[in-house]
Order: C-alpha cells, then sequence, then structure tokens
C-alpha cells in the first residue's frame, strides 16, 4: 500500500523545543534576576522541564486549562526558590515572549519537507492548541509547507494517544490511515498511538543507534531518512 500522506509531530519533531524553551527561561531568570537562586542554570531547566511534564498532562486530560497549567507551573517554579510574584500569568508571558522570538527547527527539518513537497500531503496532528502552534511554525517559515491542515487537541477535544485524533489527521488529509504515515518523538504517545489508530508509525528518535523497529514502530534517527526512505521506495513502503 502506498503512502499518500504523512502527518507531523510538532514539538521537538519538527521544532527544537527543548533548546528554546531553555533559552528563553535562562533569560528570563537573568533578566529577573533570579537565576542565582538555583545552584545550576541546568538545575532550573531540569526543574521546568520536570514541571511541565506533569502538569501539561493535565491540560490534555481536560483538568486544567491551556493558560491554567501555565500558572501552576509557574507557581510551583517560583515557590522552589522562595518568590512569590503577583501575577504569575505576567511573569510566564514576560517568559513566553523571550522564548517565542527564539523558537529554531533542527536542521532536517527543512529540507525535508521542501523533497516532501508535491510528493505527498503533509498535515500536523499536535497536542496543543491550534493559536499556538500555528505562530509558533509561522515564525520558523514552516506554516507554508502544511496550510489549513493543522489539527491540536486543544480544538479537538481529544489529545494523542487517542485514536481518534490520528483518525480526524488522517481525514483532513482526505486519506485512509493504511495510506498515512505519523512521525513524533514519542513513543508511546506517537509511535504506539499512531500504530494504534492504523496508521504507519514512526519514532523519531534522534539518539537511536542501530534499532529499526520496535512494536510494529519504526525507528529513524533524522527526518532525512524518512525523505531517503520515501524516494528510494518510490513512497510503496515508507
Amino acid at each position: 500500500m502506498s503512502i499518500r500522506g504523512i502527518l507531523f509531530d510538532v514539538d521537538d519533531t519538527l521544532i527544537d523545543y527543548a533548546a528554546t524553551a531553555r533559552i528563553g527561561l535562562l533569560g528570563h531568570l537573568r533578566a529577573e534576576d533570579q537565576l542565582w537562586l538555583f545552584e545550576s542554570p541546568d538545575e532550573a531547566v531540569a526543574l521546568w522541564r520536570s514541571l511541565e511534564e506533569e502538569h501539561y498532562p493535565r491540560f490534555l486530560a481536560g483538568e486544567l486549562t491551556f493558560k491554567g497549567q501555565q500558572l501552576v507551573r509557574t507557581e510551583l517554579f517560583l515557590a522552589h526558590i522562595g518568590i512569590k510574584v503577583a501575577d504569575p500569568s505576567a511573569w510566564f508571558a514576560d517568559y513566553a515572549a523571550r522564548r517565542d522570538v527564539a523558537w529554531i527547527t533542527f536542521p532536517d527539518v527543512p529540507p525535508t519537507l521542501r523533497a516532501l513537497a508535491g510528493q505527498v500531503a503533509l498535515g500536523i496532528v499536535s497536542n496543543s492548541s491550534l493559536a499556538h502552534q500555528q505562530d509558533k511554525l509561522r515564525s520558523v517559515g514552516l506554516l507554508d509547507h502544511f496550510g489549513d491542515a493543522v489539527l491540536c487537541s486543544a480544538e479537538f477535544g481529544t489529545a494523542k494517544p487517542d485514536p481518534a485524533i490520528f483518525l480526524a489527521g488522517c481525514k483532513m488529509l482526505e486519506l485512509p490511515p493504511d495510506e498515512v504515515a505519523y512521525v513524533g518523538d514519542r513513543f508511546d504517545t506517537d509511535g504506539l498511538g499512531a500504530r494504534n489508530a492504523g496508521l504507519r508509525a514512526y519514532w523519531l528518535d534522534r539518539t537511536a543507534r542501530g534499532v529499526a523497529h520496535r512494536e510494529g514502530v519504526t525507528i529513524i534517527p533524522s527526518l532525512v531518512e524518512l525523505s531517503a526512505t520515501t524516494f528510494a521506495s518510490g513512497l510503496d513502503s515508507l
């Protein structure tokens, strides 16, 4: 069966979210004269990331709003260093402003998307909000590759790994699931989620070494490999 469409995750797949968030956080802490309250920059980043990993899923589960999870993370982060601010949302907004002007793509992303353009239908399925991801993709010059084919959990009402959002992504491309590949950086959420929905599942593990498949999910260390495989196989066995 030929692959006629590819759906992508955004954060840490197309956009280097971890690196950009680090730049924004450390820049903001320096500007606020708060970085010295941590033992090291790495400690600050690790705490910020751990709070995101803990509370962002609460937004995906509907326990918190998108803004609500930002507020909780900020309050807990500042409490760790003994700081209480009058408006935590303003603190987060200042951090986000620094982060949002620093978004960067992985080097393999632009050439891969250019190579795939016109060969297969391209789209996005992301556990986030539509405006946020569109702004992010636009800022790095990627949005034109996807046009209106951007689907996000906040508006759809269900998050990955629920099969429903993957299937909605296929419908958005007007293709059956077995003709659509999904590429994301999380094995469970992206790889297994896409596989269970009947798509061709690809886990983008940029640290992968010598492992090609796992539990029905194909593992690739770079998007360049994705495009090379696509053209080498004539789109028949992506």
